[in-house]
């Protein structure tokens, strides 16, 4: 198993992180009715939430990305590296989410799509 191929389990469960981090310590969430709390919920469990919405949407072009650059023959080393640097900028991505830094925020969000835009590439 390639370091690319461990970094899709990690960008897939980085979500479930996020909804962690929203729930954490908060005695008012409902398992019943969780939709209705995220909505309740403001501050960093907003924007927790929003990040752990947001990596859900992201997961699917970087895991065609890496299984794409595999199938096409792209050096490892250039699809591991870049599989790693995705996964920084996501989790940069998160922080930035989380402590309300909206620039730096758009910013790590652009590197991780810039990520799987090379993937992609690589084996071209």
């Amino acid at each position: 198993m390639t370091i690319a191929l461990w970094c899709v389990l990690i960008a897939g469960l980085m979500p479930l992180a996020y909804a962690g981090i929203a729930k954490a310590g908060d005695k008012s969430f409902n398992n019943r009715r969780p939709r209705d709390w995220y909505q309740s919920v403001t501050g960093y469990r907003r924007r927790a939430w929003w990040a752990q919405q947001n990596s859900l949407e992201a997961f699917p072009l970087f895991a065609a990305a890496v299984i794409i650059a595999h199938i096409a023959g792209a050096a490892q080393a250039a699809v591991d590296a870049l599989a790693i640097a995705f996964i920084a900028f996501r989790v940069a991505y998160g922080i930035c989410y989380l402590a309300d830094i909206h620039l730096a925020r758009s910013l790590m969000w652009a590197g991780g799509l810039v990520c799987c835009i090379w993937l992609f590439a690589s084996g071209a």
